[in-house]
């Protein structure tokens, strides 16, 4: 195996890869390559002021390595805010794998992944996300401690997607508040974008309130397996951009908000589980608020995963990560609140709030 660790101060060697426009004076990044097996992945580590550096492995058949690079950049910058927002004592990492999950990945992929997690002695925990699976976690605790969301027969806290479909829900119905005067979800029209396990869960959530749900995916047979379990509609439009929704859920991959779509979103509320869904923070959250539609900050609402997986960390059980998760209601209704009040958008809200727990950190540990 071959790990090459490139640190933030000697980037300035590699122009392509410092000039990311994603690459936020992230700490370290690790290019991991194992012939043998064929596992080409990259681990970033963004921030680690508040804590070890956690954060899911995802795998997914990139179109290139660039494209590798720029999502693990973005997500890892993403798991800082979201641990920051959310009280934990965890800073932000991320790691992908290159390839496709249900072709490409082996036991012996997975294992070497984990020999490189083990190599960073603890600066990067990983967990599962989009393209693993809850046993690929057990796969990795053979080789390393510094993983989470290991499975319940192992001691871990399973798979993290239900707590985070219940974060997201949450933070829907602290969304349906602000913009509706009633968090009640009965009735509301939600067509929620990808129907993985956290889409499935919250679709559940949303079908057993009585909302008036439409789904839409890629996986045509996942799709219709969905709707046939909770009865919910199949988007048939044309764009689910301009579908006549009250609430938009976008649960699969990132940057559906973007110059493309932004104008035809017709939905009053935005509030869904993908990581990065404006394309630019700035430039998109503008647009959203000068066009009166409430977004709900994704790294904030879709916390509920890490909750999960912290709790293996610090030993609290599974209703005091729900309690906690419940919460994000709360913190969700304040970010609205300091937004509507500052007169910036939720998203710049947000980050400024999390980014004043990482300050703090800094100036507590200066001393």
């Amino acid at each position: 195996m071959i790990t090459e660790v490139i640190k933030a101060n000697e980037l300035t060697k590699i122009d392509p890869v410092f000039g990311q426009a994603s690459f936020n004076d992230h700490e370290q990044i690790v290019f991991c390559h194992d012939k043998d097996t064929g596992l080409k992945a990259i681990i970033g580590i963004h921030n680690t002021v508040l804590g070890p550096a956690l954060g899911g492995t995802r795998m997914w058949k990139y179109a290139n390595e660039w494209e590798a690079l720029n999502d693990v950049l973005r997500l890892s910058r993403g798991m800082t805010f979201k641990s920051a927002i959310s009280g934990l004592n965890l800073g932000g990492g991320k790691a992908v794998i290159i390839g496709d999950s249900k072709i490409d990945k082996t036991p012996e992929m997975i294992t070497s992944f984990g020999k490189y997690v083990n190599s960073l002695s603890g600066r990067y925990i990983t967990a599962e996300d989009v393209g693993t699976t809850t046993q690929d976690m057990d796969l990795i605790r053979d080789v390393t401690p510094y993983v989470t969301g290991i499975s319940e027969e192992r001691g871990g806290s399973g798979n993290p997607s239900p707590v985070t479909a219940y974060g997201v829900y949450m933070g829907m119905k602290a969304a349906a508040m602000h913009q509706f005067g009633s968090d009640k979800l009965a009735g509301k029209k939600v067509l929620v974008q990808g129907t993985g396990h956290v889409g499935e869960t919250l679709i559940d959530y949303l079908t057993k309130e009585g909302a008036l749900v439409q789904i839409s995916d890629i996986n045509e047979a996942r799709m219709q397996e969905v709707s046939a379990k909770y009865g919910a509609a199949i988007f048939t439009g044309d764009d689910v951009y301009s579908a006549d929704v009250d609430i938009y859920a976008p649960c699969a991959l990132g940057a559906t908000i973007n110059d493309d779509t932004i104008n035809k979103i017709r939905a009053k509320v935005i509030a869904g589980a993908a990581n990065n869904q404006l394309a630019n923070d700035i430039v998109h959250g503008k647009i959203l608020q000068e066009k009166g539609i409430l977004y709900a900050p994704d790294f904030l609402i879709n916390a509920g995963g890490i909750i999960n997986v912290y709790a293996e960390i610090v030993g609290y059980d599974k209703a005091e990560a729900m309690r906690r998760t419940e919460n994000i209601y709360n913190t969700t209704l304040e970010i609205f609140n300091v937004a509507e009040s500052k007169g910036i958008t939720t998203q710049q809200a947000a980050m400024a709030i999390a980014q004043q727990r990482i300050d703090d950190k800094k100036k507590e540990t200066a001393k």
